[in-house]
């Protein structure tokens, strides 16, 4: 299984007042030519072109990402930096560290300023969406299909370019690329993915192994952690992650797939200030969305055993019910559903009930398997998935699905006679524990803006108070971003998804959406309260008397007063989403 095409990695970009010219750094022998006046790109022989400035006035690059149009027009997206992790199959795996945006236009005197202004904001959405971290890519290899997938195709398949060929759910600058799918961009057109990459070289027994942890995010409905939940009338669900265990040894290869997603039901939980908003079913036909998910995930990774790991009871228990009710209304065949309350199960720090789970799947973990190959021959293929979830698919999942990776381990480790079965040491505990933690906090950054919750567990196999105290600040710096920053976060992504495009005259013939009205209260209460602690505050300073309690006590009553109005109307604070793709007035299922 080897790729026949190879990105050029090392590129000369060369800019002109009408060009672009991306010249490969080693043994060039083609050129890529983008009109900077039509936007027109074109691959051409290299002997065929001449560029008319000095051979040294060039900007060197790792990667062309595509083009995207903003109000000025387009704009080229290039990779400049980039951070190596390992090597998967033989091909070197980086991680995005540095991009640039280059706008077509050579000025804005095109624009009124309002325009002006507006396209900057859509500048800082661009580059907010590609500072995510977390965004990896290969010249070489296939980082949108697991290995099996890659096992189960035609021989022309790894013949076409990496781009075209790439699994469109987990490829994010698929908007950005999609006026180069022709084959004479196969060599420039750079695939991107979002969400974690690890590759370690262990040596367990003697035996030298690559061990390594993929997780693709999905980009069919992405977002923000309280922006985007539950199912859409396609059968997507947010948060969707493939998460592929790779053992590699020579020629031996093995591949272990896990899947998470929010629960596949028409929900929503946007923020209102409260700490933990309400939890909203919509009259939706919940078991048609949830049997078109379900029938997806079948078709493509075979038996289904569904993970639900929320709470049974209390502000989670409607979400548990119509999940299960949906799971039994649809009756699909390879398909189990087991709940487990986590929280319930585990409190008081007893994380070692989580191996009554681990022992109520171990037969179907067993009769799942994982996939295996020795020189390119598949010798075992997975035939099903665990498809983990909580509410959020983070926090829990994850301690989860690591434990479910670990018993995968050692199994893979015993079939290829590195560890004998009475062995249950995987002999890196600690690295393991480690690089699924930073999974955990990776995936989480992109979802919720913080690091996750309870990887002192993963890391150390026990909870501790100083995980519980990392714990409560992750939990309110999410507080703070999901009500006041995911707003823009959110269109960032619609942005630089394509779930949103600019359209021709946007800020002057037609509606630019970044132009939002704020009620009175938005500006006026938060004053208020900043005057009435100020005063409050200033009280405490003044000498004692008989009027500073009065004082006090009426400067208390306004900011209290003031505080109330503020959550009563909680919404109207909140940083909502600009663009279209999330609107809290609109039926989920019309998203």
């Amino acid at each position: 299984m080897a790729d026949q095409l190879l990105i050029h990695d090392d590129i000369k970009l060369y800019t002109t007042s009408d060009k672009f010219y991306f010249e490969p750094t080693i043994n060039p022998t083609e050129v890529l030519v983008i009109d900077r006046i039509t936007g027109e790109a074109t691959v051409k022989d290299i002997n065929a072109v001449k560029i008319p400035i000095p051979a040294n006035a060039y900007k060197p690059v790792c990667g062309f990402l595509g083009s995207i149009k903003l109000i000025s027009g387009l704009y080229l997206v290039v990779a400049k930096y980039r951070i190596l992790v390992g090597k998967i199959n033989g091909q070197d795996i980086y991680q995005l560290a540095g991009t640039d945006i280059i706008p077509y236009a050579r000025s804005n005197t095109h624009l009124t300023s309002k325009q002006v202004e507006d396209n900057n904001t859509y500048e800082r959405m661009l580059r907010s969406a590609l500072d995510t971290p977390g965004m990896y890519f290969s010249y070489g290899y296939d980082l949108t299909h697991s290995m099996q997938r890659l096992h189960s195709v035609a021989p022309d398949f790894h013949k076409m370019s990496l781009a075209s060929r790439a699994d469109s759910r987990f490829l994010w600058n698929g908007h950005l690329l999609k006026e180069y799918s022709h084959q004479q961009f196969a060599r420039f057109a750079l695939p991107i993915i979002q969400g974690f990459v690890a590759v370690n070289r262990v040596s367990v027994k003697g035996h030298q192994l690559i061990w390594s942890l993929v997780s693709r995010r999905s980009v069919e409905r992405a977002g923000t952690r309280l922006f985007t939940r539950g199912i859409d009338g396609q059968g997507n669900v947010a948060n969707f992650v493939e998460t592929e265990q790779i053992i590699e040894r020579g020629g031996e290869k093995s591949s272990f797939l896990q899947t998470r997603g929010s629960i596949p039901l028409y929900w929503s939980q946007y923020p209102d200030l409260k700490y933990k908003p309400a939890v909203a079913l919509a009259p939706e036909d919940h078991v048609a969305a949830y049997t078109r998910h379900l029938r997806d995930q079948l078709q493509r990774y075979g038996n289904q055993v569904l993970l639900n790991l929320i709470d049974q009871h209390g502000k989670e228990e409607a979400l548990e019910r119509g999940y299960r009710a949906a799971v039994a209304a649809a009756a699909l065949p390879a398909v189990r559903y087991e709940p487990f309350d986590f929280h319930a199960e585990c409190r008081r720090m007893r994380y070692d009930r989580l191996s009554v789970l681990l022992d109520r799947v171990a037969h179907e973990q067993t009769e799942f398997g994982y996939f295996v190959s020795r020189g390119g021959t598949v010798l075992l293929r997975q035939s099903g998935v665990f498809r983990t979830n909580c509410v959020d698919c983070l926090d829990r999942t994850n301690v989860v699905q690591s434990l479910l990776a670990r018993r995968q381990l050692l199994a893979v480790l015993r079939l290829l006679a590195v560890t004998t079965d009475d062995d249950q040491d995987t002999h890196f505990d600690s690295l393991f524990n480690s690089v699924w933690a930073d999974h955990a906090d990776m995936i989480s950054t992109q979802y919720s803006g913080t690091g996750a919750l309870k990887t002192d567990f993963t890391r150390t196999g026990k909870r501790t108070r100083l995980g519980l105290l990392r714990d409560g600040i992750n939990s309110l710096t999410r507080y703070y971003k999901n009500n006041f920053s995911d707003g823009f976060r959110q269109d960032a992504i619609d942005l630089f998804l394509g779930k949103y495009t600019v359209v021709d005259g946007e800020g002057n013939t037609a509606l630019c959406p970044l132009r939002r009205q704020r009620d009175w209260k938005y500006f006026t209460l938060p004053s208020l309260l900043l005057v009435g602690l100020s005063m409050m505050f200033a009280g405490t300073l003044l000498p004692r008397g008989s009027g500073l309690l009065m004082y006090l006590m009426f400067w208390g009553a306004c900011v209290g007063a003031t505080i109330n109005f503020i959550f009563r109307h909680g919404p109207e604070f909140v940083d909502w989403p600009r663009l279209e793709g999330v609107n809290p007035r609109r039926p989920l299922s019309s998203l």
